[in-house]
């Protein structure tokens, strides 16, 4: 048998587990090539994923070659077997799980963000993973779902060794797998494709299944693609509102990107969480973006924004709505000019990594409260913030600093930090301006 990659093993997996559709089924997703197998599971079984937070513990010199593993509420299991043929001892044991416990809190925190698990309390949890090699790791899991409380474990992958019920039976109440082949040597050899999954995918993984689980409950927010209009063309963008939003932030992206950027998308997936809407668009068109030099016209972005904002404030799904400005890089400046527009005015403004410099003679002018978020690393565009900021003559503003981040913010923790900043920032300063009487009785 092979598979052509992850998400085929999913979906033949979750074809397997269909029995369990419409039960009170939790999937925890193993990092990282568990979480697409999960994700797939998930989406069969209408079933919210979560992440097991566990970490196989490496053999020096021989790290694919698990020895043990580690998880979440101190979860630590050790092969012997392994351990004892490898020659690994006491203090290079302790070393290398010191490092992988550090790993699995930095991850923990870029796949979470501030969320918390998912409770798992008298359900039924499937533990996925994308295969099963020594079974360190699958045991990890499902001795953490045991301390959460779960009703019942069913342990799912798609292929293992035939000696994997020997391995792992006592460790979960079922064991699914679709294939246990006699020559088995590595999980790799048995998918077309088994390129190694990274912290993007497991994160976009997350967001979609949680999206999708809320959507089916009907507890969601809504989320729909958007043509927003601005003068003579037609903006692509995708707005996302909440239930019970008072408030909702326009993005503006940099140079070379757009409403598909992974890590504009990531904070506003933060502040939606926090109950503010979300509008992420495209300053350009496709034929305008060939040309480099629209790209840098801070002018015509920052009239794009002011656009979108009249958009914003003529939709009826968010007439009345407090908007605010999320800019990165360039898209910064041209939050920050649109703001001196009179006819714009936004609540509040926050610069990711911005270049606030390039709106030049607009910044005294800027009257909503700014806040300036910069990594220590970045110390160029560092000294331009606090130029710009100095400029900033009729609002509050501050600058804040994530220590050791570059430009980019790709440090562990450090997106994550960036949505905390902004969040609190936003849901501070933006108010609600919606007269009570504009959507009628509730």
């Amino acid at each position: 048998m092979l598979l052509s990659d992850r998400r085929e093993a999913g979906r033949l997996l979750g074809e397997r587990l269909e029995y369990l559709r419409g039960q009170d089924v939790v999937v925890l997703g193993l990092p990282r090539g568990g979480v697409p197998v999960g994700a797939a599971v998930a989406a069969a079984l209408d079933a919210p994923l979560d992440i097991c937070m566990v970490r196989k513990l490496g053999v020096p010199h021989q790290p694919e070659l698990g020895m043990g593993a580690i998880g979440e509420d101190g979860v630590r299991v050790i092969n012997q077997e392994v351990r004892r043929a490898a020659g690994v001892g006491d203090a290079d044991l302790e070393r290398v799980e010191a490092q992988e416990r550090e790993v699995l809190r930095r991850r923990a925190g870029r796949y979470r963000g501030a969320h918390a698990p998912v409770p798992v309390a008298g359900r039924t949890v499937v533990v996925v993973d994308d295969g099963v090699a020594t079974g360190s790791t699958a045991r990890a899991a499902c001795r953490i779902a045991r301390a959460r409380g779960a009703a019942r474990v069913v342990l799912a992958v798609p292929v293992a060794p035939q000696d994997f019920p020997r391995r792992l039976g006592e460790e979960a109440d079922e064991l699914v797998c679709l294939h246990t082949p006699a020559g088995f040597l590595a999980i790799g050899q048995f998918y077309d494709d088994f390129t190694q999954v990274g912290d993007d995918e497991v994160t976009t993984c997350l967001r979609q299944a949680a999206g999708h689980h809320d959507r089916v409950a009907g507890t969601g927010p809504e989320d729909r693609e958007a043509e927003v209009a601005a003068g003579a063309v037609r903006l692509r963008g995708r707005l996302t509102l909440p239930a019970g939003a008072t408030a909702v932030v326009a993005f503006a992206h940099g140079s070379g990107s757009g409403r598909h950027s992974p890590r504009n998308r990531f904070v506003a997936a933060g502040l939606n969480r926090a109950g503010l809407g979300t509008l992420l668009f495209d300053l350009l068109t496709e034929d305008e973006e060939r040309d480099r030099a629209n790209v840098f016209d801070i002018a015509l972005l920052a009239g794009r924004l002011a656009d979108a904002t009249a958009w914003l404030r003529e939709e009826p799904d968010t007439e009345g709505l407090a908007v605010g400005y999320f800019g990165a890089s360039t898209g910064a400046a041209a939050a920050l000019w649109a703001a001196a527009e009179p006819s714009a005015r936004p609540a509040a403004v926050v610069s990711c990594g911005g270049r606030p410099d390039l709106a030049g003679p607009r910044l005294p002018e800027v009257t909503a409260p700014t806040l300036l978020v910069v990594g220590g690393a970045d110390t160029q565009v560092l000294d331009l913030n606090r130029a710009a900021r100095a400029r900033l003559l009729r609002c509050e503003s501050r600058l804040d600093v994530v220590p050791g981040a570059t430009h980019l913010f790709e440090e562990p923790g450090a997106l994550e930090r960036v949505t905390e900043l902004a969040r609190d920032w936003f849901t501070g300063h933006l108010a609600p301006t919606r007269p009570e009487h504009a959507k009628g009785p509730c």
